[in-house]
């Protein structure tokens, strides 16, 4: 049962780098070892923190993005999340108030702690400083006295003598500190190009992380002061209610079928498709669909019946060679997306139904060749449709983001997915037949007509 007063705390930091992921899924796993049911949230668009915190709690991750959903979905969202749930933690991104650039507090950390009237636990890497501590932590809690930061967990602390002046520095701000970890070995969380290595990618030896990182934040953390700080948050601002799959109609979509049968509908999943919102699988089955996870590294045929197929974001660089191996599969997503069916792609999807991906042959399914580059290209964006597609009316406007180390020649097709507006005024994706293809992952709790939209599309085709 969802109450309004969940007891949450958020894990912040002054900087990336700083050691909020170990601590947020080493206090997730603890909780958890001590018999509680605990939900696990990331702020911001990450996906691959998530998938850690699924392994430390045992439930889905979950994302809370004030920009990619509106700050007005941040709470439903979380009740949605913390359904049945003893405790929620939250692991913010990269420094307690960084937000969308130039959109000051937005998607910050800070504004979805304020969103959800949770105290802050602020995580310090204290390896090159001992006094000044006290002034960077007064600094943090006295920018916004909105923002109630109820406690301090000191991170790479070098000695017993270094921790005893850390503590004695920090007593004049009157902030606790609630744990202080020794500077050890790093839990091994090996990353790449785009973050650390998914779960998904090294199971075994991430279950070992997991559990390393418990057993970090049991031994150097305070764990019932910090249980204590999660139960002073009190109801949830503004009294909202958990969130529910609404499939209100976007723009103007025809009239939902009220009966008739479910489509079945083929979600990519395995290692090289791992970034997805666990929202729209649910919003999916919610607009009718009967949802089947595949696997494009193993499964050489697509679900039995598929009537529509969504590809999702991953690392299909890091599989070109498996992917293109499974030539039978390929040939089964090219034959389906060639027939009309609804097929939607972000990012490596997108990649998937290229020609090909650094000379290996893709699916072909559009005329591009995608590759890797030696720029970064990540940051939010505001988007329109261009024109009529399987996931959104001509004019249907999204937010969006982008985040990818690769490059697809030509960037958009004669038909776009989306024109990007603000200072980067552009078209990118592509639309043919019932293809929506693009680089933007989206958050269809956003815009639930999107789920609905897609799988009357299903039906229909």
């Amino acid at each position: 049962m969802v109450t309004p007063s969940t007891p949450r705390l958020v894990v912040a930091a002054p900087s990336s780098g700083s050691g909020k992921t170990t601590v947020a899924t080493g206090l997730m796993a603890a909780f958890a070892a001590r018999g509680l049911a605990v939900s696990p949230h990331k702020v911001g668009p990450d996906y691959i923190d998530p998938g850690y915190h699924a392994l430390a709690t045992g439930r889905t991750g979950r994302n809370l993005d004030a920009y990619l959903c509106g700050p007005e979905l941040v709470a439903p969202l979380f009740l949605h999340g913390a359904r049945g749930c003893d405790i929620a933690v939250v692991e913010g991104v990269m420094g307690l108030y960084d937000g969308a650039a130039g959109e000051g507090e937005l998607a910050s950390t800070a504004q979805v702690a304020k969103l959800l009237g949770a105290p802050v636990v602020l995580v310090v890497d204290a390896s090159a400083q001992s006094r000044s501590v006290a002034a960077l932590v007064h600094g943090f809690v006295s920018w916004d006295p909105q923002v109630r930061i109820g406690g301090v967990i000191l991170n790479k602390v070098g000695s017993a003598r270094h921790e005893e002046l850390l503590r004695e520095a920090l007593d004049s701000v009157g902030v606790p500190v609630l744990g202080a970890l020794r500077r050890a070995r790093p839990v091994e969380t090996p990353s790449r190009h785009l973050g650390l290595v998914p779960v998904a990618e090294r199971r075994a030896l991430a279950v070992s992380a997991a559990a390393e990182m418990a057993e970090l934040v049991s031994r150097g953390c305070d764990l019932p002061a910090l249980e204590a700080l999660a139960r002073t948050a009190g109801a949830v601002p503004g009294g909202a209610a958990p969130w529910t799959p609404d499939l209100s109609p976007t723009h103007d979509d025809p009239p939902a079928s009220a009966e008739g049968p479910r489509p079945r509908v083929a979600v990519a999943g395995g290692p090289a498709f791992t970034f997805s919102y666990a929202e729209h699988t649910e919003l999916l089955t919610a607009a009718g669909a009967e949802v089947v996870i595949f696997d494009p590294l193993r499964d050489e045929e697509l679900p039995e019946g598929t009537a529509g197929l969504v590809i999702g974001g991953g690392f299909p660089e890091v599989y070109a060679a498996e992917l293109s191996a499974n030539e039978p599969l390929r040939k089964a997503v090219a034959e389906l997306a060639l027939s009309g069916a609804p097929v939607a792609a972000e990012c490596a999807g997108l990649l998937y139904l290229c020609r090909e991906l650094d000379g290996s042959p893709m699916c072909g399914v559009l005329d591009a060749t995608a590759r890797m580059a030696q720029r970064l290209t990540l940051g939010y964006r505001d988007a329109v449709a261009v024109g009529d597609s399987v996931l959104a009316a001509a004019g249907a406007r999204m937010r969006g983001h982008e985040f990818h180390r690769t490059v697809v020649e030509p960037g958009a097709g004669a038909a776009p997915a989306w024109g990007i507006r603000g200072r980067e005024r552009r078209v990118e994706g592509f639309v043919q037949r019932g293809v929506h293809a693009s680089y933007l992952h989206t958050h269809w709790a956003s815009e639930p007509g999107v789920a609905r939209r897609f799988v009357e599309r299903c039906r229909t085709s």
